[in-house]
């Protein structure tokens, strides 16, 4: 017999893939004709799909408070205005993002469930393999914005740059203590990281949440925190923090007097905050075709660049292969730091 076939998106691997649909034996013109009826009719619905998309409103699920909350219902607020339909945050936080990410990861795959991911949801199933998803389950959208981490010190630490920081834990092992969102958080991982690059022991104290982690270092709790320059500049410049890097490859324009790691000496010591929009695995290519195409419209109005630079971050925006590629990127770049830290959740 003869074999009916279509092709469908495959999301995950950006490629389309053969699906054999039946065998069937040679029959007579008629039943050809709906065979091929019923075969041209799989190939226009995803099309039909992204005319219509959306119909209802769309829920964003927001694992974290802070930047994460910030950028989402900012960007939610201006592609709701271009979708004709309103794109309600729905706050999912708790556990390193566990609890927002394996709930986008679960549902439907109609593009009426997107979140905003984060370093964690490619981190997370590396610490601890039982969360129940990965990086496979979800479908890259695009980046929205980057915003680079610092490290910065309590006032009383006796130092002024990373030469003196390095020298002073090195004469004073585990000595130095550090502040955290919590064991495998991104600043975690960043600290994990400077750990790693130095070959120097800190100490490391866990708080609720990254926030939580800077109040600690300001109120003299812990030596130093890595923080998104967003959250530290206020209290740079109130002189209650002090910076010593940019985990970053290019100076930051909010404290141009920053040098960034390879300044520094430390070149491999990069650690980017990201954000981006995901959509669960499966979800039709033209609606995230769609979602893409407001999304990187929503970020490159003037207004939102001007409100990232104020924070010290970037505008970034990429097509759903690009953004797969940077997040494929992440997720092997990161998996590696974890497993040479030996940081895992059994």
């Amino acid at each position: 017999g003869k074999f009916i076939s279509t092709e469908h998106y495959c999301i995950a691997c950006n490629n389309p893939r053969s699906i054999t649909m039946t065998a069937v034996r040679p029959l007579s013109n008629y039943a050809s004709m709906i065979a091929a009826a019923f075969c041209a009719a799989l190939l226009v619905l995803p099309a039909a799909q992204a005319q219509t998309y959306p119909t209802k409103t769309i829920r964003l699920i927001l694992p974290f408070a802070g930047g994460t909350d910030t950028v989402g219902r900012l960007v939610a607020g201006k592609m709701s205005e271009a979708l004709g339909q309103q794109i309600v945050p729905d706050p999912r936080v708790g556990a390193t993002g566990n609890i927002g990410f394996l709930a986008a990861s679960k549902a439907p795959a109609d593009g009426y469930t997107i979140v905003v991911g984060a370093v964690p949801v490619l981190t997370n199933p590396h610490v601890n393999p039982a969360v129940g998803y990965d990086f496979k389950d979800f479908a890259p959208i695009s980046l929205l914005a980057t915003i680079p981490n610092t490290i910065v010190v309590h006032p009383s630490v006796p130092v002024k740059n990373m030469r003196e920081l390095i020298s002073l834990a090195r004469a004073n092992p585990g000595k130095i203590a550090y502040g955290s969102g919590g064991f495998g958080s991104a600043n975690h991982l960043a600290s994990e990281l400077l750990q790693l690059t130095t070959k120097i022991k800190f100490t490391h104290v866990p708080y609720k949440s990254a926030t939580f982690g800077l109040a600690g270092s300001i109120a003299g709790e812990v030596d130093m925190v890595i923080v998104v320059i967003s959250s530290a500049l206020p209290f740079i410049k109130s002189g209650r923090m002090r910076p010593l890097v940019m985990l970053d490859t290019q100076r930051n324009p909010t404290v141009p007097d920053v040098p960034t790691s390879a300044e520094t000496g430390l070149p491999g010591l990069i650690a980017v905050n990201w954000y981006g929009l995901l959509a669960p695995a499966g979800t039709p290519r033209p609606i995230i075709d769609r979602l893409n195409a407001e999304s990187v419209k929503a970020m490159s109005a003037p207004d939102m660049r001007e409100r990232f630079a104020k924070l010290g971050g970037e505008v970034q925006t990429r097509n759903p292969e690009q953004a797969a590629e940077f997040l494929r990127a992440e997720y092997e770049r990161w998996g590696k730091v974890i497993r040479e830290a030996n940081i895992r959740i059994k």
